[in-house]
């Protein structure tokens, strides 16, 4: 279960304090157990500080905590502030996490069975995508639709979504991509093969969350290998 750290303190010492945190970040580097940090000021009072600190699980906020540089560097804060901080352990019970949801939802609805939905609540009208296989890049939403189109006529499939990185509006998703192929691709008639297929896409998120962007990154040499369109190379 994810576990969150809240730390809230009064500082007149801010500019001191932030370079106590890259610091410590820098010694830390490599050894700490926090995914994510995110550091708040209070509008009404800029000596109002919450910091709050996230973890895979509370077993491994304590591990970080355990170590001796940790503990210096809590001491070393504390003294930083107008009067003692606060701290709150919390389990999170509920998190929504909009850009990856987004994000999951795309692959699950381009491998759904039925009709290609309209794909509007999910890219923009000028969405823009970068393919190293196809000569030039796709823009705009009916592009777009038209070009999933040609991959759900020639597979079924499904996605498998391995790991999701998020950074402010950039999404990156590493798949894995399972399917047989039913009808033609790319001049290859129905093989009726199953095969699978790994890759990399970076999202750009409009403000509104739509996807704006993406760049493919995915092993086409090795679909073809496995569908039979390299047999006659390789003899």
């Amino acid at each position: 279960m994810t576990f969150v750290q809240l730390i809230e303190c009064r500082t007149s010492r801010p500019d001191e304090m932030n370079r106590l945190m890259d610091d410590w970040v820098a010694r830390a580097r490599g050894r700490r157990t926090a995914t994510h940090t995110l550091v708040g000021r209070d509008r009404s009072d800029a000596a109002h500080l919450v910091e709050v600190v996230e973890f895979p699980s509370y077993e491994d906020a304590m591990r970080g905590s355990g170590r001796p540089e940790s503990d210096r560097v809590f001491r070393e804060m504390a003294a930083l502030c107008d009067e003692a901080p606060v701290l709150m352990d919390l389990d999170v019970v509920r998190a929504e996490r909009p850009a990856e949801d987004t994000v999951r939802r795309f692959f699950t609805t381009l491998a759904a069975s039925g009709e290609l939905p309209p794909l509007n609540d999910l890219l923009a009208e000028d969405v823009h995508s970068h393919d190293p296989v196809n000569p030039q890049d796709t823009i705009g939403l009916d592009n777009a639709r038209a070009e999933y189109r040609m991959w759900r006529a020639a597979f079924d499939c499904a996605f498998t979504v391995e790991d999701v990185l998020v950074q402010d509006d950039r999404v990156c998703a590493r798949w894995t991509w399972r399917a047989t192929h039913r009808g033609d691709f790319l001049g290859i008639p129905a093989t009726g093969r199953d095969v699978t297929m790994t890759g990399t896409t970076l999202f750009r998120l409009a403000p509104d969350g739509k996807i704006a962007e993406t760049w493919w990154q995915h092993d086409q040499l090795g679909l073809m290998q496995q569908l039979g369109a390299l047999d006659e190379l390789e003899n």
